[in-house]
């Protein structure tokens, strides 16, 4: 309960609700587009370089089980959501494919609300994790792309989804920002920190208020996707987190990093892997994938899933 409070009251949450408000109330509260836009490569660059300055101290014996369970779950969370989407939720093979390329993907945001929440509560997780997120992005949005080729061939639509997730944005500023903070170096990132890490926080509120916003437009879509489907968005995450901690405790990390670990394992991508489906299955529909990841998991992460991923850790690991 103390953990569930502590999460509730962050400025970070409560924003995203404010978010959400503002839109059911019909508020006029907007952010514009360029706004967000900079505040989005700012929190990305952000984690890529604090992640690359950790990593150019971590030592390669403590790095390589998580990067090992990191490439697994990525194979494994995507077969695991098609194969619930198609045999038990009786979706077509499209479908199915597209929203598993979500599940089996990453949110970034989860990701730094995650990281936010283990700080505030006084347990940071190792300062690696960046490299993972960046690690995670692609495997998933690959293994259940590529589904759908077993029974139809359109390698020419699969190859450019795979461009479309190497070259997007989010990939090439968590790398770029993990080699920079890498070759770097924990001396020379020093004249650049105190804009990086210091506005870190204050960034990140904006950018979960505009996320609520966002959140509330799709909130009329989840008439349209079924129980089913709501049952998805909060069941899957559960599993695939629980899994994240497991492997991520034998792996190594600590218990604040396997509940982290588990945020961005649970997540459902709403950034890369909806460019790379709607190139590459363009007859998947945009309402039961951007429904499921954003509008059911995210929410349900930034508000319960956090805490309870932690908590689980504790229990298991500590």
């Amino acid at each position: 309960m103390e953990s569930l409070l502590t999460n509730f009251t962050s400025p970070i949450v409560l924003a995203f609700i404010l978010g959400i408000i503002s839109k059911l109330v019909k508020s006029d509260l907007e952010i514009p587009e360029s706004i967000y836009k900079a505040i989005s490569i700012y929190l990305l660059l952000a984690i890529g370089l604090k992640g690359g300055v950790e990593l150019s101290t971590t030592a390669f014996a403590d790095f390589i089980w998580p990067v090992v369970a990191t490439i697994f779950l990525g194979i494994l969370t995507p077969i695991i959501a098609y194969v619930v989407l198609r045999y038990l939720g009786k979706l077509d093979i499209t479908n199915s494919a597209g929203i598993a390329a979500h599940y089996g993907s990453v949110s970034a945001v989860t990701f730094i609300a995650a990281i936010s929440y283990a700080e505030t509560i006084g347990d940071p997780p190792e300062g690696f994790m960046p490299a993972l997120v960046a690690l995670l992005e692609v495997p998933g949005i690959i293994v259940a792309l590529m589904i759908p080729q077993l029974f139809q061939s359109s390698s020419s639509s699969l190859k450019g989804a795979l461009n479309e997730v190497v070259t997007g944005s989010s990939i090439v500023l968590l790398l770029g920002g993990l080699v920079i903070g890498y070759l770097a170096g924990p001396v020379a990132f020093e004249p650049v920190k105190p804009f990086f890490v210091n506005g870190f926080q204050g960034a990140l509120v904006i950018f979960l208020l505009e996320l609520g916003m966002i959140t509330a437009r799709r909130l009329g879509d989840l008439k349209e996707v079924g129980f089913f489907l709501l049952g998805f968005g909060i069941a899957i995450p559960i599993l695939h987190g629980f899994i994240a901690i497991v492997i991520g405790l034998w792996a190594g990390l600590s218990v604040s990093g396997a509940s982290v670990f588990a945020a961005m394992v649970s997540s459902g991508s709403y950034i890369a892997a909806p460019a790379a489906v709607r190139i590459a299955l363009p007859k998947a529909s945009p309402t039961l994938y951007l429904t499921a990841s954003l509008g059911i998991t995210f929410p349900f992460n930034i508000a319960l899933g956090i805490p309870l991923y932690y908590l689980i850790a504790t229990w298991i690991g500590g």
